[in-house]
């Protein structure tokens, strides 16, 4: 079993802090958001555990908010993207 846990600071300007992110074997184990909208956050995190990553990045990367070029679920993505690069996933 290949566990992994990544801590990301989100950039351009979101809403959202921080994002903690437990995976297990290239799957979602657990995503915690601080900061940003509650209720948008806690939903997003509750749908992505048991997704793969690939699958999660491919539905998430490139989301926009308020023509900010980015948002949090595109700042999720590219930390699922730190987690493949980091552990060669």
């Amino acid at each position: 079993m290949s566990k992994q846990r990544i801590s990301h600071t989100p950039e351009g300007g979101v809403c959202s802090k921080m994002m903690i992110i437990d995976s297990e074997d290239n799957i979602i184990r657990n995503v915690q958001i601080i900061g940003g909208c509650q209720g948008n956050t806690q939903g997003l995190s509750r749908l992505l555990v048991g997704m793969d990553i690939q699958e999660a990045i491919r539905r998430l990367e490139g989301i926009n908010c308020r023509e900010r070029g980015t948002s949090c679920p595109d700042q999720l993505a590219q930390a699922l993207k730190k987690i493949q690069t980091d552990f060669n996933l």
